[in-house]
């Protein structure tokens, strides 16, 4: 194996999702965070559409965030369906991270690409940042949890009709040790080579 190969594949096989709860709170340079969008806009885009954006917040403007997350949650959650345990839980996921970074789709005008390639070249666009986090020693968690799916979330970002959250990402530090990945099923049994 080369070098390089030797490299991206350590970063790869190395990433894991570190949790908002184990997050300490030490802050990350904006600077690092700026870089990490930068390999963000490196993602594959058919047509050059570049449809990701990222709403970064910083600072006590994490917990703005998930403040209006968790109102989010109880204003468009029926009574008898609300869970105070979730409100609390999306009112506190910052509580720890450094940054949190809303990730979505911008919906082009070019109709002819469809929606389902930009949403990936927008996870694309995610996943750079979840790499280049690991190469950084940087913690990240991709979330999707709460409202970040809904109607009231895409509400309250402004976003367009055909606009999609595709998650919340967490960024921080953790004194917890990374643990070792797994994948379940073997690769065998998820390839045909024909």
């Amino acid at each position: 194996m080369n070098d390089r190969f030797s490299e991206i594949a350590q970063v790869i096989q190395n990433r894991r999702t570190i949790k908002p709860a184990q997050m300490n709170g030490r802050q990350i340079p904006n600077e690092q965070v700026q870089q990490l969008l930068q390999l963000a806009d490196w993602a594959p885009t058919h047509g050059h559409t570049e449809p990701w954006r990222f709403r970064v917040y910083a600072g006590e403007k994490v917990k703005d965030f998930c403040q209006a997350h968790a109102d989010l949650y109880k204003a468009n959650t029926p009574e008898e369906s609300f869970m105070l345990f979730n409100y609390e839980k999306l009112l506190h996921m910052g509580d720890g991270a450094s940054h949190l970074i809303v990730a979505y789709m911008q919906r082009g005008d070019l109709p002819k690409i469809p929606a389902l390639e930009e949403i990936a070249a927008t996870s694309c666009a995610i996943q750079n940042i979840l790499l280049g986090a690991t190469a950084l020693g940087i913690g990240s968690y991709w979330g999707s949890g709460g409202m970040a799916y809904k109607p009231a979330m895409k509400e309250y970002l402004q976003l367009g009709e055909e606009d999609l959250v595709l998650g919340i990402l967490y960024l921080g530090y953790s004194d917890k040790p990374v643990g070792n990945g797994k994948r379940t099923v073997p690769l065998a049994q998820k390839v045909q080579w024909m």
